[in-house]
């Protein structure tokens, strides 16, 4: 399977779980990068963006099952 389609897939499937989240877990952490725990909310602007962070943060959710 392309890496791309894969990566969309997370993607998708990260959208779906955050859109379905009640506003205030939304500001709760999800992702610890390098000692600075993200948010729902931080993490998702930068899985929107396609950002090389974004595409690490799927890896990882994706990896502890959390999507």
């Amino acid at each position: 399977m392309n890496i791309q389609i894969m990566n969309e897939e997370k993607r998708e499937k990260f959208l779906k779980v955050y859109y379905n989240l009640p506003l205030k877990v939304r500001e709760e952490p999800i992702y610890d990068l390098d000692g600075k725990p993200l948010s729902w909310n931080a993490v998702y602007i930068e899985i929107k963006g396609r950002t090389k962070i974004g595409e690490a943060i799927l890896d990882k959710l994706t990896e502890l099952k959390i999507i």
